[in-house]
């Protein structure tokens, strides 16, 4: 095993431990998305209902995702041999093509290292994890929620723009912030201003610090 992925403590900040794996797509590695986004997901199990609706959440607002120089890259311990089997079915089933790759994992080897299981599971039965990988690497969000729940894909796309927004502008995003909504200075998150009555939450449109 790779010695960089046998680690599985992964947080906001982290870089991110590299892979090789076979895709539905060919060979794909973590250095292939240097210099873009990407959104690596895991999911427990391929034909199964809520990881369906997730792929087909993800490929439906896939051009959206690639708008922000963005990637999106699934995982799961299924086979390669299962990964095409289910594209193909959600394809011929509900008519939407699947334009990003699915990582195999029968090892369980990426998913152990990116924290997606516990080092000793013996299965994936609790996997269900996203992470968003800056284009140097580094983890920039991380999330995770049980088997009985699907997440929220439009949330994910929001938190790129969120991060894309910061990053450029040295700003913060308040709560349910999204594209042309008003922003906190980060001159505010670092205590300066004090004495207005609102020096605690001031906002203001994007690019106005005044």
């Amino acid at each position: 095993m790779n010695q960089e992925l046998r680690s599985a403590s992964i947080r906001i900040g982290s870089t991110a431990p590299k892979f090789e794996a076979r895709s539905t797509m060919g060979v794909r590695r973590l250095s292939d998305y240097r210099g873009r986004w990407l959104v690596l997901f895991s999911h427990p199990a391929d034909f199964t209902p809520v990881c369906t609706s997730e792929i087909l959440a993800f490929a439906r607002l896939h051009g959206e995702f690639l708008a922000l120089n963005c990637e999106l890259l699934g995982l799961s311990v299924d086979s390669l041999f299962a990964h095409m089997g289910w594209i193909g079915a959600m394809e011929g089933t509900f008519g939407v093509t699947i334009p990003f790759p699915l990582l195999e994992d029968p090892s369980m080897a990426i998913a152990r290292a990116y924290g997606m299981l516990d080092p000793d599971a013996a299965d994936s039965a609790t996997v269900r994890m996203t992470l968003v990988i800056d284009p140097d690497g580094i983890v920039r969000m991380t999330s995770t929620y049980p088997m009985t729940t699907g997440r929220s894909v439009h949330e994910v796309l929001r938190t790129v723009q969120a991060l894309q927004v910061t990053d450029a502008h040295n700003v913060y995003t308040p709560e349910g912030w999204s594209i042309g909504d008003r922003v906190i200075d980060a001159d505010l998150m670092l205590g300066t201003g004090a004495g207005s009555p609102d020096w605690f939450f001031r906002t203001s449109a994007l690019g106005d610090k005044s």
